[in-house]
């Protein structure tokens, strides 16, 4: 079981496919489905540490480009929805809460859990996609800067072999 695990790490190596892994597995991870990007963003500027910006920008536009899918996905739902209820849902307190933030709750979309589904949340709202696309960004940037810096220089023994 061993064995594929250096080639795979060979192949985030190589900065041709590192960004290009790293922008990929960001952008499914920030869909609704349960994954993680940080170790893959780890892995590669553990490699290769001159590519510690690169792969956060990569990773934040791969994270953000999948947070703005879920602002679709969520509006197509809540239009489909609208279609077959023909009314407004009942108010919830999270829906509530959401709506009087705004665009600017997307800056938690970095949030383990509940980030990705309050993407979708926003656009089945109808918050402006553009400002809530900008305060996704806002807040993955800061997710993948803090997460990887700490991992790199706070915690450099942690992720050492042997």
């Amino acid at each position: 079981m061993d064995t594929w695990i250096p080639s795979l790490l060979a192949a985030l190596a190589l900065p041709k496919f590192g960004l290009s892994t790293v922008f990929v597995v960001a952008l499914v991870s920030a869909t609704l489905l349960p994954m993680g990007s940080e170790p893959v963003v780890f892995g590669l500027v553990k490699l290769n540490p001159e590519l510690f910006w690169p792969a956060v920008l990569v990773a934040t536009a791969g994270n953000t480009v999948g947070g703005a899918i879920s602002w679709w996905m969520g509006y197509a739902a809540e239009r489909a929805f609208e279609r077959v209820r023909h009314r407004k849902p009942s108010e919830l307190r999270a829906l509530q809460w959401l709506e009087r933030f705004g665009a600017k709750a997307c800056l938690l979309s970095w949030l383990p859990g509940v980030g990705d589904p309050l993407c979708a949340v926003a656009g089945w709202l109808k918050l402006p996609f553009w400002p809530c696309v900008a305060y996704m960004a806002v807040g993955k940037f800061a997710r993948y800067v803090t997460m990887t810096a700490a991992l790199l220089w706070v915690f450099p023994g942690a992720f050492t072999p042997g």
